[in-house]
């Protein structure tokens, strides 16, 4: 097999591997925005009745379908505009590498104990929270806009920020890798109709920014006092700390360790509960 050769199917594999990576990336877009899925389904209904059309003769339906399909695109692009802007705006805030992933087990076992005991006083006095987590999706927008912090995470300064005279209650405190970055900052609240009506602010906006990065929302509500996590535009709601902790390093572990941990590190999670 000469070189040429090789090259030529070095040169396919990464042509096939580009427009999978295209469609995956899509298709999740599509997964976790209700308008192009809703969008997304409107198209597949189309191109069936087209099909349909030109397989039972039906000329004039099929040919209506025919203008829908050839001037649909210019359309979609007009009407849908905002949020195509949004998808190619989340494709730039997409880090290589998150500052998570730079964390050893040491320090992320300390973030989901801080994070633990502030839920644990905030919860017994019903305070309100919203604590963000940022992963490989750039929050740098919502961060500009809030109060800079950069102090080393701990779970007294956290419930300080919640506390209720606290002019910074009401917003949301973002953490980077092991800092809390910000506070005060505010998050799009969802529109997603399938979540029931009585969630709360809180609430919408955690799963906002679910829906909009790959963020791990964190809230307390107010008036009942239970925890929820939103991940990927999904609510856990009601969960244990116990479960949220559990949830927190499960999701902030890479997927494959590429960094090494400290080999004498013997504490397992069970060592943070």
């Amino acid at each position: 097999m000469s070189v040429e050769s090789i090259l030529s199917i070095v040169k396919k594999i990464i042509d096939i591997c580009l427009i999978w990576s295209v469609f995956y990336y899509v298709l999740k877009n599509i997964r976790k925005n209700v308008k192009f899925s809703l969008l997304f389904k409107g198209i597949i209904i189309i191109v069936l009745i087209k099909l349909l059309a030109d397989y039972f003769g039906l000329v004039t339906i099929g040919l209506l379908f025919e203008y829908v399909i050839t001037w649909g695109p210019i359309a979609i692009i007009i009407i849908f505009q905002p949020e195509i802007r949004n998808a190619l705006e989340q494709l730039g805030k997409t880090q290589l590498l998150g500052r998570h992933k730079t964390l050893t087990q040491t320090e992320r076992e300390k973030i989901v104990l801080e994070i633990g005991k502030a839920l644990e006083y905030l919860v017994k006095d019903k305070i309100g929270a919203l604590i963000v987590i940022e992963r490989d999706t750039s929050l740098s927008d919502y961060i500009d806009k809030a109060k800079k912090i950069y102090a080393e995470i701990s779970n007294e300064l956290l419930c300080a920020i919640f506390f209720p005279d606290n002019p910074l209650h009401d917003g949301g405190a973002i953490i980077q890798g092991d800092k809390i970055t910000c506070a005060g900052a505010v998050f799009p609240t969802t529109v997603d109709m399938k979540f029931s009506k009585r969630l709360g602010t809180r609430h919408r906006a955690a799963i906002g920014i679910s829906e909009e990065s790959d963020a791990i929302a964190i809230v307390v509500s107010e008036e009942t006092g239970r925890v929820s996590v939103a991940i990927g535009g999904k609510l856990n709601y009601n969960l244990s700390i116990d479960e949220v902790k559990s949830i927190i390093l499960d999701e902030l572990m890479p997927k494959s360790e590429t960094f090494v941990v400290e080999s004498d590190e013997e504490d397992d999670f069970d060592a943070i509960n």
